[in-house]
């Protein structure tokens, strides 16, 4: 039972890297660009949350609360994108993978300034509420999150299969040039991407402060879901949240099974093990380019 009780409460964990993983693999699909702030994203957008909610600050309803931050977030990643990123069209990928890290470190020293270093909670109507499945006890909270985890990845996964946007992000993604001769706007839509991608990463933060405490080092979380990305496959959606539910699942195991520290390296020694004998992770998608 206790075996059932770890596996239950890390598919809950996992879902959240899925998330913050989704939004790795989001910006991937369309830019063929890697975001190493999206933890960071998480993190903002799981503040703005506690802003709007908790008594502390603004409190506001959080039924009202959570679409705000949603909302707030998509517009901040909409607005990174076409303020800063855009400028650098055409700069190498290492450029960008650089100015990503360095927004991780204003976003956390900002979230620090604003609401403080200290770990807060967000205050949610199912607080504390559990469910019991033949002795497993789950949190309203964790249950919450796999349905919600679930519903956006087969959402976004027939976004991008179905629908003349999603394909379009795609097209513009293996080549810009080509994708913009066509009438795509390739600016535009990378813009839309990076918002989708701050909402999905709002979506995340919301979940894990649901959880427990959030404090602005709570960022450093996207290195797993990095993690994750890559373990499920970068550029498939169901691998960013197959590699978190991996990832999810082995932390609590190990930590309850195995020698002390072995949970702090074992997403990393899965990444190692992935990589050397499926470089292009678990849902490898092998695409070439159009020309």
């Amino acid at each position: 039972m206790d075996f059932i009780q770890l596996l239950a409460s890390g598919l809950a964990n996992g879902c959240v890297y899925g998330l913050i993983a989704l939004g790795f693999v989001l910006i991937y699909k369309a830019t063929e660009a890697v975001n190493f702030a999206q933890g960071d994203f998480m993190m903002l957008g799981a503040f703005i949350c506690v802003g709007f909610a908790n008594e502390d600050f603004l409190g506001w309803s959080f039924w009202t609360a959570v679409p705000l931050s949603i909302f707030f977030m998509s517009v901040f990643g909409y607005l990174f994108n076409w303020g800063v990123l855009r400028h650098m069209f055409g700069r190498s990928q290492t450029a960008i993978v650089i100015l990503t890290i360095a927004l991780g470190f204003i976003l956390r020293f900002a979230a620090g300034t604003i609401w403080s270093h200290e770990p807060v909670s967000l205050e949610t109507p199912y607080a504390g509420k559990d469910v019991s499945f033949g002795g497993v006890v789950l949190g309203i909270d964790e249950i919450l999150g796999v349905i919600v985890t679930i519903i956006l990845t087969i959402s976004l996964f027939i976004f991008f299969s179905k629908t003349k946007l999603g394909l379009a992000m795609q097209a513009a993604s293996q080549n810009q040039l080509a994708a913009y001769y066509m009438g795509i706007p390739v600016k535009r839509i990378q813009s839309m991407v990076w918002g989708l991608s701050g909402a999905v990463a709002a979506v995340a933060g919301i979940l894990f402060a649901s959880k427990g405490a959030i404090d602005p080092s709570a960022g450093l979380l996207g290195i797993k879901a990095f993690a994750a990305a890559a373990i499920g496959g970068f550029g498939s959606l169901p691998g960013a949240l197959l590699g978190g539910l991996i990832i999810g699942i082995v932390e609590p195991l190990s930590s309850r099974y195995a020698p002390p520290g072995v949970s702090q390296i074992a997403p990393y020694a899965i990444l190692l093990v992935v990589l050397i004998f499926r470089p292009g992770g678990i849902f490898s998608q092998t695409q070439k380019k159009k020309v």
